[in-house]
């Protein structure tokens, strides 16, 4: 292996040469400390930055063994290293000048969740950080005074300052990892007590702004209601009080602007663990739970959606129902079919972002169109077998329809974001007020062995002299967190709503076009499929997905309800 000086003497060689140059300095160099890797050169000063990596011995880092002793800590412990790398790098970039994107030193800005990321894991053997640097550059000459600024003087920099223990504070490095560990026993937790979420007193959950996942300034603390007031004891934080939500139906009511959207878009990310500070550190919900919604225009692929929809006027078969462009309804009813086919115990669901018709049919329009002219059993009528029969939980936000209260366990009201447990007072008042018709067919829960037709994994193009024709793996492209093209599909993920983070999409990408890779031209059962990514992914972590000789530093992992939920959006 090479040393840091041959590295400068490299960059002294090639110093005002023309830009593709660089590519010679590619490989791996040996600073003593640790290893610096050139994964990938760019092509020109105004292409993506150059990818590198660090490999930074665990004996070296010096580490508490203990903060490594399962995955969830070891996690918590990559995500405080990654924030404290991107720190100071962000301190160094574009100290470096030059043409283009010269001088810029980036790698992933973590969000108030933590997830388990490519820019920075931590194996057997090393710490690896993977993060891009812009190859300085004057026009298209190189600059290679520049770039030894930044590798042999500003990289080691930052490795002292972010990635040894005894440069950091002790403190806060066991902050991070203990409470990692304190929001998993809540999770264990909730199943002992057969309890669906849990959120703590004091935690803050108004958020700064739609465009901002931090806390809200000057925000009024939550209090759980005493009726619902649980105390938990955790491994490090001791004892806690707050609001168990207990499996079944819960209803959360109240009038508009008073916090029920609010609680409910906490529970959907309490699915995540949050970085101290968040103020929802201790909003932990059943890690399988599902948020879904209304989601017209998009794909369905042979989903049984009996439970909800049957006999439609054409005799189309809702056991196997397919469409290209579904409705409010039948989206809804398909996300929750697939939800649970995802293994999901317990589902969020919010009355704006929902279909009326197949939330609720009040007595009134009963009476009006019979039941066998209306091809759509409700929610309200499958919702309390879905819990009795399937162990499927609830949490609904309601702001105007009162059918629900005669099904729920727990009736919640928002009040200036506080909530009061107000189920016996609905109990007394529904009492005076006629029940609804619930006469929905038998309850069945479909087993669904779904299966699907991929297609090619590659794609045939003419060569450049046009006279014969090259092979070449699909191309992804990303559009943020919303959804992705491969090859000449796209996929539309906008309303997966529990994807947090744009990588957790990028990452997505590159499980489908594995499930091609592997299966192209091949009929499959979708449980199969997912079983064997992750499969891929327990075995050979980010390294399933990447078929070159190093690893991408844009990849998050989602959780199995997201895998399913993009593989169900995708046209194989």
């Amino acid at each position: 292996m090479k040393t840091k000086q041959n590295l400068k003497t490299d960059l002294q060689l090639i110093h005002k040469k023309s830009y593709p140059a660089y590519k010679s300095i590619a490989g791996a160099y040996d600073f003593g400390l640790f290893v610096l890797s050139i994964d990938h050169v760019q092509g020109d000063p105004f292409a993506a930055p150059s990818h590198l990596t660090i490999q930074l011995p665990r004996t070296k880092a010096q580490f508490p063994e203990t903060y490594l002793q399962n995955e969830v800590m070891k996690t918590a412990l990559e995500d405080y290293l990654l924030r404290q790398f991107a720190s100071q790098a962000a301190r160094y970039s574009h100290q470096a000048k030059g043409s283009g994107k010269s001088g810029v030193i980036t790698l992933t800005r973590p969000g108030q969740e933590v997830l388990k990321r490519s820019s920075c894991t931590i194996d057997s053997r090393n710490i690896n950080i993977r993060f891009f640097v812009g190859f300085p550059a004057n026009g298209r000459t190189i600059n290679s005074i520049e770039l030894s600024k930044i590798l042999l003087d500003y990289i080691p920099a930052c490795v002292e300052q972010a990635l040894l223990y005894v440069n950091l504070s002790a403190k806060e490095v066991e902050q991070a990892v203990f409470l990692a560990e304190d929001q998993e026993a809540i999770r264990k937790l909730l199943k002992e007590k057969n309890l669906a979420a849990f959120v703590a007193d004091s935690s803050i959950l108004p958020r700064e702004s739609g465009l901002s996942q931090r806390p809200m300034k000057n925000a009024i603390p939550f209090e759980s209601p005493e009726s619902l007031r649980i105390t938990l004891t955790l491994p490090h934080k001791g004892t806690i009080t707050g609001m168990g939500i207990h499996q079944g139906i819960t209803l959360i009511a109240g009038g508009g602007y008073h916090g029920k959207s609010t609680l409910l878009q906490a529970l959907e990310r309490g699915v995540y663990n949050h970085i101290s500070g968040d103020g929802r550190e201790y909003v932990i919900t059943d890690s399988s739970a599902l948020k879904l919604r209304a989601e017209d225009g998009r794909r369905i692929t042979n989903v049984d959606i009996s439970l909800f929809i049957r006999n439609l006027p054409d005799n189309k078969d809702t056991k196997s129902f397919s469409t290209l462009d579904a409705s409010g309804s039948t989206s809804q009813a398909a996300n929750i079919m697939e939800g649970i086919e995802a293994e999901s115990q317990l589902l969020l669901i919010d009355e704006d972002t929902s279909a009326t018709n197949f939330m609720v049919r009040d007595e009134l329009m009963q009476r009006v169109i019979a039941r066998d002219k209306e091809p759509i059993t409700p929610f309200l009528e499958r919702a309390r077998d879905l819990y009795e029969q399937a162990n499927i939980s609830t949490i609904l936000v309601v702001g105007s329809c009162g059918s629900y209260f005669y099904i729920a366990d727990t009736i919640l009201q928002m009040d200036n974001y506080r909530p009061l447990d107000i189920t016996s007072e609905v109990k007394q008042v529904i009492q005076n007020y006629p029940a609804p018709a619930i006469t929905a067919p038998d309850f069945h829960l479909p087993k669904p062995k779904r299966q699907f037709v991929l297609g090619s994994s590659q794609r045939q193009r003419k060569n450049y002299r046009g006279t014969g024709t090259v092979t070449e793996r699909l191309k992804v492209k990303t559009s943020g967190k919303d959804g992705f093209s491969l090859g000449n599909e796209s996929v539309s993920l906008r309303y997966v709503e529990q994807l947090v983070d744009e990588e957790q999409t990028a990452m997505l990408a590159q499980l489908t076009r594995l499930a091609l890779e592997n299966f192209s031209n091949r009929t499959i059962s979708l449980s199969e499929l997912v079983s064997f990514l992750t499969s891929q992914l327990d075995k050979n972590g980010f390294g399933a997905v990447c078929g070159r000789s190093y690893i991408s530093g844009r990849l998050a992992m989602p959780r199995l309800q997201e895998i399913y939920a993009c593989l169900n959006r995708f046209p194989f």
